[in-house]
């Protein structure tokens, strides 16, 4: 007799979108405590074809701290679960559970959920890969809370999968800035491939865009004037022979064959160092090491050469200073000299006429 008049119920409220927060008293509200009645039992589980214990209990208290708390009833998600005892699942292991239920959370989120079809992650599902990751191995289910508080979640997230290059991070520049001193300025995984459409390093154009991915931190004034650092270092890559060439490989999407230096290639990807630190490559001791992997000829004079990303002053390069300041001035008088020379020609042929 329950089990029928709670079936009407629990079908309203699986077809109601967008659902409205829940009181205390509201039918979501009672919903919710009418499902932990049995599911409130952190010994409720199951025992998978798989021979796996899969838990079916939630803890009342997280379920409420987290951002659906407040706003979602179980069949909001659960929308099959409209009679009880509940029908059989033919699921055979725990992570089909898992896969199974990743495309609810289009109901609500159905722009972010359109970004994930654009990711690395979804070709890897859509390929039959039931490892790569969907909503709720990055969110959480029942536990959602802010992904970005602390920070720091962010990149211990990505680990879950990401191990190797987790702890390569950690390590680096940025990772040491953002888990000793919570840095917000340097970037996490997020930042660089995206969160939803996450972009893979073998995406088509990714090692053509990396420069602007750096400069969108690196060519900020406010940020690297906290730091002590050049803003220099977008305008003088692009004018250099490398990003010149870059930047026109970029408007033909050139990605096949050799690709001049970009900024990962002398600075590297996850193990980025401070440029003035023993290990880095670009160090000035190191530095002949990092040009010979793509000019293996080259001597210390070639490495030598480099201004790094400064432009030359009459401190650091007088010499090519000097070089420069005499072009700056012998180009436009060359130039002029001609244009005028050319204007009084024409003046003459019109006054001897």
């Amino acid at each position: 007799m329950l089990h029928s008049l709670l079936a009407p119920l629990l079908v309203a409220m699986a077809v109601q979108a967008p659902p409205p927060p829940a009181s205390p008293s509201s039918p979501k509200a009672e919903e919710i405590e009418m499902c932990l009645s049995c599911h409130g039992d952190p010994q409720m589980s199951v025992v998978l074809p798989s021979g796996e214990t899969r838990s079916l209990a939630v803890d009342r208290d997280v379920f409420a701290r987290s951002v659906h708390g407040d706003k979602l009833g179980c069949v909001d998600c659960h929308t099959e679960m409209t009679e009880i005892p509940h029908p059989p699942r033919p699921f055979k292991t725990k992570r089909d559970f898992t896969i199974a239920y990743y495309e609810a959370c289009k109901r609500c989120h159905f722009a972010t959920y359109s970004k994930t079809l654009d990711s690395v992650h979804q070709a890897a599902v859509a390929r039959g890969d039931v490892k790569a990751p969907v909503c709720v191995d990055c969110h959480g289910a029942h536990d959602i809370t802010p992904p970005d508080r602390p920070r720091t979640r962010i990149s211990a997230t990505c680990a879950r999968c990401h191990e190797g290059v987790s702890l390569t991070y950690a390590k680096s520049v940025h990772g040491r800035a953002l888990t000793e001193h919570d840095n917000a300025d340097v970037p996490t995984c997020t930042d660089c491939h995206r969160s939803h459409d996450v972009a893979g390093p073998h995406a088509p154009g990714w090692r053509l865009q990396s420069p602007e991915l750096c400069g969108s931190c690196h060519a900020s004034d406010s940020m690297m004037k906290k730091y002590g650092l050049s803003t220099n270092v977008m305008k003088t890559y692009v004018a250099d022979f490398h990003g010149m060439t870059a930047s026109l490989q970029k408007k033909g999407q050139a990605e096949g064959g050799a690709v001049v230096a970009l900024c990962v290639d002398c600075h590297g990807t996850h193990d980025i160092t401070r440029a003035d630190e023993q290990a880095s490559p670009v160090m000035q001791a190191n530095l002949l090491r990092t040009c010979q992997r793509c000019h293996p000829g080259a001597t210390q004079n070639f490495s030598s050469a480099w201004l790094s990303h400064y432009e030359p002053t009459f401190e650091k390069a007088p010499l090519i200073y000097a070089v420069r300041i005499g072009y700056m001035v012998l180009i436009p008088f060359m130039i002029g000299g001609l244009v005028l020379q050319i204007l009084l020609h024409l003046w003459r042929v019109v006054v001897n006429r």
